[in-house]
């Protein structure tokens, strides 16, 4: 789950969050409280649930996942011999179903990317104040470039401490006030000073916002005419290990296709280690705690470092068009209004051994996705009778890569936004029998709140906000390309309580494929999975999306929203109909 958008979306987001300052809260303290109590307590503990006929059955997406997720489809890199079985064998399935061509007869939409396989040929070199420091690749630092050019280079950059990178006129914080960073390599921390604060008004809490996602930081910095940036790894802040890092960070990376080239990007994009960053700041004559902890309050003054840094990174570059899969199930009396459903296809390819396996299968996340949508394709093309509206199966590429499918998609829409009722996105599905809960990730955010919380009673399960928003998982997957466009979007599961087992089972089962899973060749199909959880979350998200796809209604985004004043313009400001 990564986060990056092409170009021409990147104003969207900034231009909107720039709008409201008091946007929805999704902090820890103000999610304890908009759980119904007696929804949970009615939630049923007996691990038996109701499957109807409409063919979503646990057993059907289990065999998805394990074709999927096989050594065969090598880990579902885009530009690779798995991208071809993949987007082949959804294509296919589709058709099975007797879904349409959703593209202008093509079952494919085009998109086009650019793969820079980037390789520091040098340590990172940090000099001054009497002392050098060569940082290793991987252990100490990682580093990469967007731009397509053969080779970028840090020469004797100044460092220079910027707090946490963010610019945000709403909340009255601007850690580059009076900065000049041209030519200069800045040095961030990761997520948002609301993170680190008891202070609840700042920001939002502990609930990450864009400003805390190393994509925001990466643009920022640019903007600010820096050189290099530089984010501080602190694995409860930044929400996943080291290891994910060195993971996501190695080999070929997939960027869109631009017009630029990628010339209006910082040089040199990359990581620290905390420890690696400590050593840095200790040679600065700095004392990382103390930097922490100023950096986090209001008039915050970036702190020249004294130092400066060095490296150099070669490319390699191959310019191809990756696919999205879109299938359509053509509506009736409202055929030209659209549900989207989506997921993406993509993982992380053949990449580093650990314990023997370089295939990174990438099984839950997010073979289970795209399971699901088929899932919901068959229960679909099984109703006795079509729905009004139309429903369109998107499975997107290089989500992996920072959302570059569905981002691709919201610029280049299939079916026209201002007609796209919504939508519903699947990833990263949860194997641990049936839930109790439905945990809406953004919670607060739109209409379809209210949608899931109908089908969740209808499961006798109860909705509840993401009770870890600290970790940003609202801008990590791809229904969130589709809200900076307008578009209301869903993006639910059950994610915290086990009827059999409980939340504290289910937090350790989550901990654990957060550290030892995650982005790694482990994440892979086990026979012994209870997925009757994900039949439930299939069916939830089938049920939202055939009520929607029978009324006239449009959802929207609560007045509260930093994505309602798109919505409203691309809809001619109509509150719906």
């Amino acid at each position: 789950m990564r986060l990056l958008s092409s170009p021409t979306l990147l104003a969207a987001p900034l231009l909107l969050l720039g709008l409201l300052s008091g946007c929805q809260s999704n902090s820890t303290t103000e999610t304890a409280t908009t759980t119904d109590p007696a929804e949970m307590a009615a939630a049923p503990t007996d691990t038996a649930i109701v499957s109807p006929p409409d063919g979503i059955t646990a057993a059907d997406i289990g065999q998805r996942i394990k074709v999927l997720s096989s050594d065969a489809f090598q880990g579902r890199k885009p530009f690779t011999i798995g991208e071809e079985k993949a987007t082949m064998y959804l294509a296919e399935e589709f058709r099975k179903l007797g879904l349409k061509p959703g593209n202008k007869g093509s079952f494919f939409q085009e998109v086009p990317l650019v793969e820079i396989t980037g390789q520091p040929t040098q340590p990172l070199t940090i000099k001054g104040k009497g002392q050098d420091l060569k940082l290793d690749f991987k252990t100490d630092f990682m580093a990469f470039t967007e731009r397509e050019v053969p080779a970028v280079e840090l020469k004797s950059s100044e460092l220079v401490f910027a707090g946490y990178g963010v610019v945000a006129p709403e909340y009255q914080w601007n850690d580059y006030a009076g900065l000049n960073v041209k030519g200069k390599t800045v040095v961030v921390l990761v997520n948002d000073p609301g993170y680190a604060s008891s202070d609840s008004t700042l920001f939002k809490g502990r609930a990450m916002t864009y400003y805390g996602r190393w994509m925001y930081k990466y643009e920022e910095a640019a903007r600010q005419g820096a050189a290099g940036l530089l984010i501080i790894h602190d694995t409860k802040p930044a929400a996943y290990p080291w290891s994910v890092v060195q993971t996501s960070y190695s080999g070929a990376k997939l960027r869109p296709q631009t017009a630029d080239k990628g010339a209006s990007k910082a040089a040199v994009e990359g990581w620290l280690t905390l420890d690696a960053a400590k050593k840095i700041f200790q040679a600065a004559g700095q004392n990382y705690d103390q930097l922490y902890a100023a950096a986090g309050k209001r008039g915050f003054k970036a702190v020249p470092l004294g130092l400066t840094a060095s490296t150099r990174i070669e490319n390699t570059l191959r310019r191809r068009t990756s696919k999205n899969v879109v299938a359509l199930l053509p509506g009736d009396a409202r055929a030209d209004e659209h549900i989207i459903y989506s997921a993406h296809w993509d993982h992380l390819g053949i990449g580093p051994v650990v314990n023997g396996d370089s295939i990174y299968n990438g099984a839950l996340d997010n073979a289970s996705g795209c399971a699901g949508l088929l899932a919901i394709a068959r229960a679909f093309t099984r109703l006795p009778q079509r729905p009004a509206r139309s429903v369109v199966f998107l499975a997107v590429t290089g989500e992996e890569q920072g959302l570059l499918g569905s981002a691709y998609y919201a610029a280049h829409p299939v079916f026209p936004l201002r007609t796209t009722v919504a939508d519903l996105n699947m990833d990263d599905l949860g194997a641990d029998g049936p839930m109790r809960d439905v945990t809406v990730v953004g919670y607060g955010q739109s209409d379809l709140d209210d949608y899931a919380r109908a089908a969740a009673r209808e499961q006798n399960r109860y909705i509840q906000p993401d009770q870890q928003a600290e970790k940003g998982y609202y801008y990590r997957s791809d229904h969130f390309s589709f809200a900076k466009v307008g578009v209301p979007s869903l993006y639910a599961s059950g994610a915290a309580d086990s009827r059999a087992k409980g939340k504290d089972y289910i937090r350790r089962q989550h901990e654990e494929f957060e550290a030892q899973h995650y982005h790694q060749p482990s994440d892979e199909y086990n026979p012994a999975w209870d997925l009757r959880g994900m039949e439930q979350d299939a069916r939830l998200l089938f049920e939202i999306g055939r009520k929607l796809a029978n009324e006239s209604t449009f959802p929207n985004w609560k007045a509260s929203s930093e994505f309602r004043a798109v919505r409203d313009q691309s809809r001619g400001r109509q509150p719906g109909r």
